[in-house]
């Protein structure tokens, strides 16, 4: 099966000539995907030459890492407003979770792209997505899992390490297998409430009884 692609007409972008081909990038690369658009083609939405787009961005990797790059951006300075005053660092977590969802169901051609282009390897073999933002962004849930664990709220038998690269492995691959559903048969038919729940479940899973809701059984 392939995946569905939009072919809506798309707006043509405004602003400067960098910031029309970022712009008309994001949308081709969305709606047609990485490999299936050409520069000629951005270049035409954006109104502007492939020298342009050359002088600032070098290609398309180029591009796709400053559209990852801007993302990260905009996305850190959310989450860096979101719980900081909330006393307890579990639910500090819950909270950057739910800004970062709420970030990526506001921009769906972001999403689209991180979910479904970050990860793929490209020409050259290297991958795209492991910028700075990103790194930025794991480093701010490994502080809040060490305040758990320093709160007694996460169990002491594994690392920060592991309980995050599970918590964002599923998470991403539940918003990844819900985004393939909506653009071909696939069974992942779930809602974005189910998304939460199912982090709120694993999550408890990797904390103390006493902080997961579940009493530990008794002696007898």
């Amino acid at each position: 099966m392939t995946m569905k692609r939009d072919l809506s007409p798309l707006a043509v972008p405004s602003g400067t000539s960098r910031d029309r081909i970022l712009s008309a990038a994001k949308a081709l690369f969305a709606s047609k995907g990485f490999e299936s658009t050409s520069t000629v083609a951005i270049a035409r939405l954006a109104g502007t030459s492939e020298s342009q787009l050359v002088k600032h961005f070098h290609n398309k990797e180029g591009l796709l890492e400053a559209i990852f790059d801007s993302a990260w951006q905009k996305l850190m300075w959310t989450v860096g407003q979101a719980g900081s005053s909330l006393p307890s660092p579990h639910l500090k977590l819950l909270s950057l979770v739910e800004t970062a969802l709420a970030a990526l169901d506001r921009d769906p051609e972001v999403k689209f792209l991180m979910l479904l282009e970050g990860r793929r390897p490209r020409k050259d073999g290297q991958r795209v997505g492991l910028d700075h933002g990103f790194m930025e962004f794991v480093k701010r849930i490994d502080q809040i899992l060490m305040e758990m664990l320093n709160a007694g709220q996460l169990r002491k038998d594994l690392s920060i390490q592991v309980v995050r690269s599970a918590l964002l492995g599923a998470t991403e691959g539940l918003l990844r297998d819900q985004l393939i559903a909506k653009r071909m048969e696939y069974p992942a038919k779930y809602n974005a409430s189910e998304v939460r729940q199912a982090f709120n479940v694993l999550l408890s899973a990797f904390m103390t009884p006493s902080n997961n809701g579940r009493k530990k059984p008794s002696r007898t």
